[in-house]
C-alpha cells in the first residue's frame, strides 16, 4: 500500500461525488415531489424520475464515484478510507442548509465537529 496520506485528494474526490450524487437526487425528488409507491403510479413516477436531469446526474456522479472508490481501495487500507466518507455528512448537512435550507441545529453542527476531529486523529494515525 501506497502513503495513506498521498491518497487524500482521490479519497476525498469520492467523497465529493458521493456528497454531489446526494444532493442532485435531493432536487431532483424536489422537483418530482412527495409520492407514495403504489402499482398506480409506479409507471407514471419512474418516467419522471428517468427523465429528470438531475436525478440521471446523480446517478452518473454515484456511478463515476464508485469507480474512484475502487481505485482508492486499491491504495489504501479499508480501515483507513472508508471513515473518510464521513466526511460527507458535513458537506451534505452545509450544502444542504445553504441550497435546501434544511436545519443545522446546534446538535448537528456537534456531531459534525465530532466527526472532523475523529477525521483529523484518522490522519494523524497514518503518518
Amino acid at each position: 500500500m501506497s502513503n495513506q496520506l498521498d491518497q487524500l485528494p482521490l479519497i476525498f474526490l469520492g467523497v465529493f461525488l458521493n456528497a454531489a450524487s446526494q444532493l442532485l437526487l435531493k432536487h431532483g425528488m424536489n422537483r418530482i415531489g412527495y409520492f407514495s409507491f403504489s402499482w398506480d403510479n409506479l409507471w407514471p413516477i419512474s418516467q419522471q424520475i428517468v427523465i429528470n436531469p438531475f436525478i440521471v446526474t446523480a446517478i452518473a456522479c454515484y456511478g463515476f464515484s464508485v469507480v474512484v472508490w475502487m481505485l482508492v481501495l486499491s491504495r489504501s487500507e479499508v480501515s483507513y478510507a472508508y471513515p473518510m466518507l464521513s466526511v460527507g455528512y458535513l458537506v451534505v448537512a452545509v450544502l444542504s442548509y445553504l441550497l435546501f435550507q434544511e436545519a443545522l441545529t446546534a446538535t448537528r453542527v456537534a456531531g459534525i465537529i465530532v466527526i472532523i476531529f475523529g477525521v483529523y486523529l484518522l490522519n494523524l494515525s497514518s503518518t
